[in-house]
């Protein structure tokens, strides 16, 4: 299956950029462009990608408030959003994840490095990038957006003692079969468990699994240095 993308950045030449290396790809294709927020909604819900490449910091209505429509819209649970930013340690980017983005990379990310984000993504596993700190990321994750209810432990009463332990795994970083390895069950089992997780908790990916663990104290963030 080809894995549909729109781009969202209000440069021209990175949105050329992007759209050759994704083009000269056999698995994935660029469906539209959008120069702002405003634009990569209206996009989204017409084209219906897969995956929406997102410039965070745009012109007007900006990647964040994109975002955040475009993950709400009942229409588009299917698509995800996948950040793009120079700034990859920023509260911007921990709201964007609350807001129910899969993952972020930076702007100076290599060709490789970019094709495997789409594909994780597209496929439902969350991207963290390797250059943002747990410690900084998780310090925002912990703290709930303005106005919003705290989740509480009781919110997790859903949840079976396993799928507990593995959503925590999740939530500190590891990938299905690092969790395998540490439960001595197949990578699968563990894949069973994080779908069970997020179904049950009303997750929309493995990002937000994230999200949920911190807030609700199933993780404690790491202290401020």
């Amino acid at each position: 299956m080809t894995i549909r993308v729109l781009l969202a950045d209000d440069q021209a030449l990175l949105r050329a950029t992007f759209r050759i290396l994704i083009d000269s790809c056999e698995d994935m294709e660029v469906v539209g462009e959008a120069t702002d927020g405003d634009e990569a909604v209206a996009l989204a819900r017409s084209l219906r990608p897969d995956l929406v490449l997102m410039d965070i910091r745009m012109p007007g209505t900006d990647g964040l408030a994109a975002t955040s429509a475009i993950c709400a819209d009942p229409d588009l649970a299917d698509t995800r959003v996948l950040i793009l930013t120079t700034f990859e340690i920023d509260e911007y980017v921990a709201e964007a994840l609350r807001a129910g983005a899969s993952g972020f990379l930076g702007k100076d990310v290599t060709a490789d490095a970019l094709l495997a984000g789409v594909r994780t993504v597209a496929a439902g596993d969350s991207l963290l990038s390797p250059l943002a700190t747990r410690t900084v990321i998780t310090r925002f994750l912990a703290v709930p957006p303005k106005g919003a209810r705290p989740a509480v432990p009781a919110d997790l009463a859903p949840l079976t003692a396993r799928e507990r332990e593995v959503m925590a795994w999740v939530a500190e970083g590891h990938s299905n079969d690092e969790i395998a390895g540490k439960l001595i069950v197949s990578p699968l089992t563990v894949r069973t468990h994080v779908h069970r997780a997020m179904t049950k908790l009303g997750a929309r990916d493995r990002a937000q699994l994230v999200v949920i663990a911190y807030q609700s104290g199933l993780v404690q963030a790491p202290p401020r240095g």
